[in-house]
C-alpha cells in the first residue's frame, strides 16, 4: 500500500466533508479538454473550472488535473515517458471469504513507499458502517477517501428511502466511481464486506478498472499469492467461526513472513448473517503467530530446516 510523499492533507479538518461530490466530476472537464461527453451543460451548470491550471471545483472540494489536454492520455503516457513517476511500488495482504456463519475479513497493517516501510499500524478496514465493512489494497488515500464517500452515500439512501441499502447496490456505487475515474490513475483494490436481513453476508471484490465480482473468497495485495495458498489448502464452507477466524490469521501471518511489503499486526473481522459486523482481533503480532504455526509442524519457522543435512 502506498501513502504518497505528503499526508498533511489528512489532518486539516475539512478532509472528508460530506458536501463535496456530484455523480461524476471528471466528465465536467469534457468541453475543456476536448473529451467525447455527451451530456447536458445543464449539470455542469455548478462547476467551476479554471482552464489556466487544470482543476475543477466541485460543491467544495478540488479535484487536480493534469496540465493537459487529456489528463487521462496524459497519465498513460507517463509510463513511457518517466516510468519511474508513474511505477508505484505498492504492497498489502487482506482476505475475506465466507462460511457458514457469515465472513471473515483479516488485514495486515504496513504501509510502504517503496522500500521504505512507512508504518507498521495502518487500518486497512474501513467501518463504512453498522453493517458494512471495506478493504484497502492500492494507493491508500484513494481507498480512504472513497469509501469514506461511500458510507456517506449510504447513510443519504437510508435517509431518502426509509431502508438500509443492500450489499450489493452499496458496491455498486463503489464500482460506478472506479468506472468514472477509469484512466485517470486511481489505484484502487478492495473488498466490500456487509450483511443484511434479507440475504445474509456477502461478499463482493471491486477494483479500479470498475470490475466487480460476487465471490466467497478473495485476497488483494502483493502477499496474495501466499494467503491464497493456505487458504486453497485449509478453506471448506462448514468451518465454525473459532476455526474460520485461526484461518484468516495464518494466511495473513504466512503473507506477511513471505512478502517484505506486508506485515506489521493482523486485524480480524467477522461480519455475521444477521445484519451487523464484530472487530474480533484489533493487533495481533505476525511474528508469534508465525512461529507459533510453524512451530505446530515440528519446523523452526526460519526456513533453514534441513540445511545441515545438505552434502555439496
Amino acid at each position: 500500500m502506498d501513502f504518497g510523499n505528503d499526508l498533511d492533507f489528512l489532518d486539516q479538518p475539512e478532509f472528508g466533508e460530506p458536501d463535496f461530490f456530484t455523480k461524476a466530476p471528471i466528465e465536467l472537464m469534457g468541453p475543456t479538454l476536448g473529451l467525447d461527453i455527451h451530456q447536458n451543460e445543464a449539470d455542469f451548470e455548478e462547476a467551476d473550472i479554471n482552464e489556466d491550471i487544470g482543476e475543477i471545483k466541485s460543491e467544495g472540494f478540488c479535484f487536480k488535473l493534469a496540465p493537459d489536454e487529456c489528463p487521462s492520455e496524459f497519465a498513460r503516457s507517463l509510463k513511457h515517458l518517466g516510468p519511474k513517476l508513474a511505477d508505484f511500488k505498492h504492497g498489502t495482504t487482506t482476505l475475506a471469504f465466507e462460511y457458514q456463519d457469515g465472513i471473515i475479513v483479516a488485514v495486515d497493517a504496513r504501509a510502504t513507499q517503496g522500500a521504505f516501510i512507512a508504518s507498521n499500524k495502518v487500518r486497512k478496514v474501513i467501518e463504512i458502517n453498522e453493517y458494512l465493512l471495506g478493504t484497502m489494497a492500492g494507493g491508500a488515500a484513494d481507498c480512504q477517501f472513497w469509501e469514506r464517500y461511500l458510507a456517506m452515500q449510504c447513510r443519504i439512501y437510508e435517509l431518502r428511502n426509509s431502508e438500509k441499502i443492500s450489499i450489493a447496490a452499496a458496491s455498486k456505487i463503489l464500482a460506478d466511481i472506479c468506472y468514472s475515474y477509469r484512466g485517470y490513475g486511481l489505484s484502487m483494490g478492495t473488498m466490500v464486506a456487509g450483511s443484511d436481513l434479507k440475504k445474509g453476508a456477502q461478499l463482493f471484490y471491486v477494483d479500479n478498472d470498475a470490475t466487480r465480482v460476487r465471490g466467497q473468497l478473495f485476497s488483494v495485495g502483493s502477499g496474495s499469492p501466499f494467503a491464497y495458498g493456505v487458504l486453497d489448502t485449509n478453506y471448506k464452507w462448514d468451518l465454525t467461526t473459532e476455526e474460520a477466524i485461526a484461518l484468516g490469521i495464518r494466511a495473513i501471518s504466512s503473507a506477511t513472513h513471505k512478502d517484505s511489503a506486508s506485515g506489521g499486526v493482523v486485524r480480524v473481522y467477522h461480519v455475521n448473517n444477521q445484519g451487523g459486523w464484530t472487530k474480533i482481533h484489533d493487533q495481533l503480532d505476525v511474528n508469534e503467530d508465525h512461529y507459533k504455526f510453524e512451530n505446530s509442524k515440528g519446523l523452526r519457522g526460519d526456513g533453514k530446516e534441513g540445511f545441515g543435512k545438505l552434502k555439496l
